[in-house]
């Protein structure tokens, strides 16, 4: 059975916080991103180490490996959103089709040392990113084709808020969400 999409819009996490994972974005300060970043990539060592990882809770719901290779990718994503917000005014994103990916990628039959490795990789990158960003260049905007308006320092809210709430997905006892936490 494949992955039900996920067509909600999760632009709200920007502004409230989630009632699955507990994110508050009110807890977030722009300059604590990076760190952030950092800080939620260690939690996904356990994840990849468990011997269970390619094992899906129910047919319809990622495996924890499937999951990492989402958020692995999650963090090219958004360095590269971020840096045509920085070096364009006022860009749209193109679409991305999170599920299509998953296939294409075949994220269930990826290494899981290799994914551990990219997505440390990926989150230093996308880290660096947040970390450069002048204190002017913060509101910079950028749009998805829906319409939907991100500023530099909410694209990162966003983007910490995916991550956190799939680590909180893959971590917790019960089972995790059938779909991805955001529509990216």
């Amino acid at each position: 059975m494949s992955i039900e999409p996920d067509t909600k819009d999760w632009t709200w996490v920007i502004e409230e916080p989630c009632r699955q994972c507990g994110f508050d974005p009110g807890g977030v300060s722009r300059g604590d991103i990076p760190d952030l970043v950092h800080k939620n990539t260690r939690g996904w060592y356990d994840v990849l180490a468990d011997p269970d990882f390619a094992v899906r809770p129910a047919p319809h719901v990622w495996s924890r490996l499937e999951y990492a290779c989402h958020v692995r990718d999650v963090h090219e994503l958004f360095a590269r959103r971020v840096r045509l917000m920085l070096d364009q005014d006022d860009p749209t994103f193109d679409n991305w089709d999170q599920d299509a990916t998953a296939v294409e990628q075949a994220y269930d039959l990826q290494d899981p040392a290799e994914v551990g490795v990219e997505l440390v990789e990926r989150a230093a990158e996308v880290a660096a990113v947040y970390a450069a960003v002048e204190d002017d260049q913060w509101q910079r905007t950028g749009r998805r084709s829906n319409g939907s308006l991100f500023t530099v320092e909410t694209m990162g809210v966003y983007h910490l808020h995916d991550v956190v709430h799939h680590l909180w997905d893959v971590s917790r006892s019960a089972e995790p969400s059938a779909v991805p936490a955001g529509d990216l």
